[in-house]
């Protein structure tokens, strides 16, 4: 049957076209029971069970399906996760609207209608004859939709009653819409709010926990008092916007400050690009990354960036007066210059809340279901929840999610989600960091496993198309110890006109996943693979990553190639590309391959290739350091494991060799070559990275520590700045250099990936390269994948599909990959920053020399160079009479009663893991050298002990 709806719609030139839409409307659509007569299997996919009887319900004993509405969806779907809800009818039209509303949840209610074991049935109600409404005149769609949800719901248990009349099977209507619960209860249908619903399911009492509250009254804290301004509605604040009465921009947090933030604005506008927000009420309940709208204060308000570290360390407190109290501290005397834009959130235009990781803090109230979540990101807000299961719950982590802030509470309120483990457990503590730094990490779907190549797999004549066969050639790969994921490999060799032909051979991992299916669209989500201290989270499945794209030993592997002729200065006479076939004669570590180049004895192919390509690296390298190119320095470390526990018994700095910079070399070789190559083929989508100049603001730092060491620092331009740390050399203080580059390192801006069409600026400021892309890496880089892709249309190797030359996309996909690299630099951090922990936890308490990084106003940042650790040591600690401390920004320095700390000064510190508190457990220095009595430590602290109550540390060495 066909319906057709007729709309006239005015077109920008001002004619008025006639729109008809055809609706087909069909009888053949299931209802999803099996077992159905009616419907005969007209279902397919995951179908409902014939006797539901699973869940026992107090309000329905009688076996039944659910059937929710939109806002169920939307807002209680921890709920229909739990594996207690099953058989549930999710209509075409509630899945429209929250494929609208929200992509999150539409994706987690795709994913759990494609389980099997969860009996979620999508009914096409729009298209079946018998459920179809159409909207009537006067009638919002809003109110449409309810109608034909609630038409949806009749049918089945009219439906259902030909069935089984026998055994009285019921579809149940649940909403929180009032108005449409007594609408359903009047047309016969059973209907029950989520609450009521899951209340009557006595033996799932766990299910209460995971209810959103969605109602503001009745979670009001007692005292009732406003304490925050009303959020204005999103009409005006776009008027506001629109205006210039209000900025838009996104909401930051402080790690370290709970009273303060900052907005980015959106926009080109130079000035008023950050906003600082201070206090309580200037944040206005706005949470880390959401859309805030904020109105700037006016200039006599304007604030400096608080250099004080402040933590919300209340137990459950609602303590207004001590948080205005702590709001003082920030106010300090400042000089006119450091000023800033200042500003308070006036309205909220898009909330960005995910589930948040993190721990209970129990009540100190008997029996009390109320109790305080404590996120493991410091950025977050405390989160009030209620729950019933607090005593199993402490000492877990736990997910909790936000459903609200009302203005007279001074904590948002949520709901508990999952329980992840024990705190301290390495399997939990792993799933939480990636959690927290949104890292995909589930294992591939079958979907994208059966795309992977059958197995035995081998090259075909159709592979060779388009391909050279290079696997003559001594080619070989270097790699830190123990990579099975070997993206490189290179060789070197002399030709008969005496020039030397160089070559980076890449794995050709496009060949294997091709554009748009599921393998293709996993991998671009994934973006880049992160490496965990003792976890690889692949961003393609192990069959390629370690063995099909791995360019291994005396294997014959497809590689991508860059082939230059270069004489014996190092100068490129010749740049070609091919697909090709290459068979690596060794696959060499680091240590391995320097091994070979400095024996005296071997002279065999391999090594001679290698001593070839480590005489012309050196050469490269010079040239681009006279370019301008910087060398900056990061204390990376390195664990050394127990084999049987997996635990972190050493830890040291990694050691680099002539070898790490000789791959290196080609390795940036090749992606400029190939970024050349790439933009003069395609101009406007090429796939490049490029790396901005920072603004003089940050080099201030650099400037100065480098001034109170009586060294000039000049950072004009990179080649000023790169031969200003060159000559900056202390014979006094070798380490000196290091620090200056450490600190140089935290001036730079990142370095991101663009779409050249979009873009003007493609310099590469680290590299002194005028451009630059990633082409080395596609086992664990889908840029450098992209970049293959482009590179193979371009030698005429492959054909191009139109997502690749749609720069608008380009761009959308650059903005992920610039997401994904970020987040996963920050779990690999995360992750050195726990198994420090527990390094530190088995060493017990060690003394060790360290050099200030930087100065706070009741703290210094330091590094350990021994352990390449950072770390704060403060000096206004709770219960402890407070020292004298005077900070000067200048200059920048801290003194602390009689005794003045500068930038780069050796200190000596006392290392230990405070577990005083399980969430955050933290590495805890204290002062050891110079003395300053009632501040500084002994050394011997055998009798010392910060440890968690006794109990709790039982609990940990299980």
């Amino acid at each position: 049957m066909l319906k057709s709806r007729t709309f006239l719609k005015k077109t920008r030139a001002g004619g008025v076209m006639k729109i008809v839409r055809e609706h087909y409307l069909r009888d053949d659509i299931g209802c999803g029971a099996s077992g159905c007569a009616a419907c005969g299997g007209a279902h397919e996919g995951p179908v409902l069970e014939p006797q539901p009887l699973d869940r026992v319900s107090s309000l329905c004993p009688q076996p039944h399906y659910l059937l929710p509405d939109t806002n169920v969806l939307l807002h209680q779907i921890d709920v229909l996760e739990d594996p207690a809800i099953r058989n549930v009818i999710v209509l075409q039209t509630v899945l429209q609207e929250v494929r609208n509303r929200s992509a999150p949840v539409y994706k987690r209610i795709r994913d759990v209608t494609n389980n099997q074991e969860k009996h979620f049935y999508t009914f096409t109600n729009e298209h079946h004859r018998e459920t179809y409404v159409e909207q009537l005149q006067g009638e919002t769609s809003n109110d449409r939709n309810d109608r034909a949800i609630r038409a949806a719901a009749k049918w089945y248990n009219e439906h259902l009653k030909k069935m089984s009349a026998e055994n009285q099977l019921r579809v149940i209507f649940i909403t929180n819409d009032r108005k449409n619960k007594e609408k359903a209860i009047e047309e016969g249908i059973p209907a029950f709010t989520c609450e009521e619903y899951v209340k009557s399911l006595t033996a799932n009492p766990e299910l209460i926990d995971r209810l959103a509250c969605l109602s503001e009254e009745g979670n009001e804290i007692e005292s009732g008092k406003i304490i925050f301004s009303e959020h204005l509605p999103l009409s005006k604040l776009q008027q506001g916007i629109k205006s210039g009465t209000y900025l838009q921009g996104t909401f930051r947090a402080s790690r370290e400050n709970y009273l303060e933030a900052t907005v980015w604005v959106h926009g080109d506008t130079e000035d008023n690009k950050e906003i600082i927000l201070q206090g309580l009420k200037n944040l206005n309940r706005a949470i880390h990354e959401d859309i805030v709208a904020v109105e700037l204060l006016p200039k006599n308000q304007w604030v400096a960036p608080s250099s004080v570290v402040l933590l919300d360390e209340g137990q459950n407190e609602d303590d207004m007066e001590k948080e205005e109290e702590r709001e003082c501290i920030l106010k300090t005397a400042v000089s006119e210059k450091m000023l800033k834009p200042t500003g308070r959130v006036v309205g909220i235009i898009r909330r960005n809340w995910r589930p948040y990781c993190g721990m209970l803090s129990k009540s100190d109230i008997k029996e009390s279901r109320r109790h305080l979540f404590t996120p493991a990101d410091k950025r977050i807000p405390r989160i009030r929840i209620e729950t019933r299961q607090a005593s199993t719950l402490e000492g877990q982590r736990i997910i909790v999610a936000i459903d609200g802030w009302p203005r007279n509470s001074r904590y948002p309120n949520g709901h508990f989600v999952k329980n992840l483990g024990e705190v301290g457990d390495k399997e939990t503590e792993t799933e939480v960091l990636l959690l927290e730094h949104d890292v995909p990490h589930q294992p591939f779907s079958q979907a994208v496993l059966s795309l992977l190549p059958k197995m035995p797999w081998s090259i075909t004549e159709k592979d060779m198309k388009n391909r050279e066969d290079l696997r003559h050639l001594c080619v070989c790969s270097v790699d830190p110890p123990g990579c099975t994921d070997i993206d490189d490999a290179l060789h070197c060799r002399e030709l008969e006109s005496g020039n030397l032909e160089v070559g980076v051979h890449i794995a050709d991992v496009s060949h294997f996943i091709r554009p748009g299916n599921a393998l293709d669209q996993e991998s671009a989500r994934r973006g880049t693979t992160v490496y965990l201290c003792e976890k690889r989270i692949d961003m393609v499945p192990e069959l390629l990553s370690s063995n099909l794209c791995s360019l291994r030993s005396n294997v014959d592997r497809l590689a991508f190639s860059c082939i230059w002729e270069m004489n014996h200065n190092a100068e490129i006479l010749k740049t070609r590309f091919t697909k090709s076939v290459i068979n690596s004669k060794a696959s060499l570590t680091y240590a391995e391959a320097q091994m070979r180049i400095d024996s005296a004895t071997m002279n065999d192919s391999i090594t001679t290739s290698l001593r070839g390509l480590n005489k012309l690296a050196k050469i490269l390298k010079k040239g681009r350091i006279e370019n301008g190119a910087l060398t900056l320095s990061s204390p990376e470390v390195r664990f050394h494991m127990d084999s049987e526990t997996h635990d972190p018994i050493d830890l040291q700095t990694k050691e680099l060799r002539e070898t790490n910079s000789m791959v290196e070399e080609f390795m940036l070789l090749a992606n400029i070559s190939v970024a050349k190559k790439i933009h003069e083929e395609f101009s406007e989508h090429a796939l490049l990275r490029k790396h901005p100049a920072p603004p003089p603001s940050n080099y201030e730092i650099l400037v100065k520590a480098a001034k109170s060491k009586n060294l000039e620092i000049k950072t004009d331009t990179a080649k000023a700045l790169a031969d200003s740390l060159d000559q900056a050399d202390s014979l006094t203080f070798p380490y000196l250099n290091t620090l200056l580059r450490i600190l140089a390192t935290r001036c730079m801006m990142q370095a991101v990936y663009f779409c050249s069409g979009m873009d003007t600026d493609f310099h590469h400021y680290g590299l002194a390269s005028p451009i630059y892309t990633h082409f080395t890496s596609p086992i664990r880089r889908y840029a450098d994948i992209i970049v293959h892709r482009l590179l193979a249309v371009a030698v005429g190797a492959d054909c191009t599909y139109p997502e690749l030359t749609d720069k608008h996309k380009l761009a959308d996909l650059c903005k992920n990959l610039n997401f994904r690299h970020k987040m996963a630099q920050y779990a690999q951090r995360a992750s050195v920053a726990f198994h420090t922990q527990l390094f530190f936890k088995s060493k017990g308490i060690v003394s060790e020399e360290a050099y200030i990084l930087f100065v706070r106003k009741n703290a210094l940042v330091v590094l350990i160079p021994k352990y390449g650790l950072e770390g704060t040591v403060f000096f206004e600690e709770k219960d402890k009479p407070k020292p004298r401390l005077t900070y000067d920004d200048e200059i920048p320095s801290l003194k602390i009663e009689d005794t003045v700390f500068h930038i780069f000064d050796k200190v000596k510190v006392k290392i230990m893991l405070d577990s005083s508190n399980l969430q955050h457990q933290k590495i805890r220095m204290s002062l050891v050298e110079p003395e300053i009595p009632g501040i500084s430590v002994p050394t011997d602290t055998s009798n010392m002990d910060i440890s968690e109550p006794e109990r709790k540390k039982k609990k940990l060495q299980k």
